[in-house]
């Protein structure tokens, strides 16, 4: 158990976000049938030009309330499996790409800057974070997280809003600083590059933080996530291409 488990045992009598039962946020069980696969998906309708998007589960059930946990409840010891569900889907993104020892760089979406303040955290940095952690565990490759990506001012809450309210809300939302870039290429001059989100829902998001990083030069391997919805995405199995969990501690 780790020390925030222990706490929240303690303070606010924990139970697990699958079954309901009585101690850690995720039991043993319930961790043991989180997903070992990831997937392609398409949002319905697909962005015009939204590249390759993975998944590791749909946006339901335990899945959903782990994400709602960690973003909305600050519950920190879920960014460990939520991570590792990310890092499934990044395994499945860069496997059998060109340069098998290029760099692998991560690039998580970002949040608005009132909802981290006003949370505490950038949940989706946290996951990708600890998806980095999982893949250089596994001693494939060199896996850095590069957050170059800012939200400029007034972007809204994307909640509640459908398809089109949220493209025409993110529509130059995000931007790709000079600094960041200028370090992210002095550090890894040829790397893959994984977009990296929590939820896929209408692809909206992902297209705007796929745009910013085109325009300057950054071209994307896809779209990692650890969920998609299922109201507005559907699932592609290639035959035979499942990737399995990576091995991390």
């Amino acid at each position: 158990m780790t020390p925030h488990d222990a706490y929240a045992d303690l303070m606010l009598g924990a139970s697990c976000l699958g079954c309901g039962v009585a101690g850690r946020m995720l039991c043993a069980r319930c961790a043991a049938a989180l997903p070992v696969t990831a997937y392609d998906t398409r949002p319905v309708p697909c962005p015009a030009g939204l590249a390759r998007v993975v998944a590791a589960a749909p946006y339901e059930g335990v899945i959903r309330a782990m994400v709602i946990g960690l973003k909305e409840r600050r519950l920190l010891g879920l960014s460990r499996p939520l991570g590792d569900l990310l890092a499934l889907s990044v395994g499945r993104l860069v496997e059998g790409t060109a340069y098998p020892q290029a760099s692998v760089v991560l690039v998580p979406v970002p949040s608005r800057r009132s909802s981290v303040r006003a949370r505490g955290l950038d949940s989706t940095r946290a996951m990708t974070l600890r998806a980095a952690r999982t893949l250089r565990a596994a001693r494939a490759r060199t896996v850095a997280v590069a957050p170059v990506l800012s939200t400029r001012a007034g972007l809204q809450d994307q909640a509640g809003l459908d398809a089109a309210d949220r493209a025409a809300n993110l529509a130059g939302a995000l931007t790709c600083p000079t600094r960041g870039l200028r370090r992210l290429a002095r550090a890894h001059p040829r790397a893959l590059v994984v977009l990296c989100d929590d939820v896929l829902t209408t692809g909206a998001t992902a297209r705007e933080a796929q745009r910013a990083l085109a325009e300057v030069g950054l071209p994307i391997v896809g779209i990692a996530t650890v969920a998609a919805t299922t109201r507005r995405t559907f699932p592609i199995h290639p035959p035979g291409e499942l990737s399995s969990r990576p091995r991390g501690n």
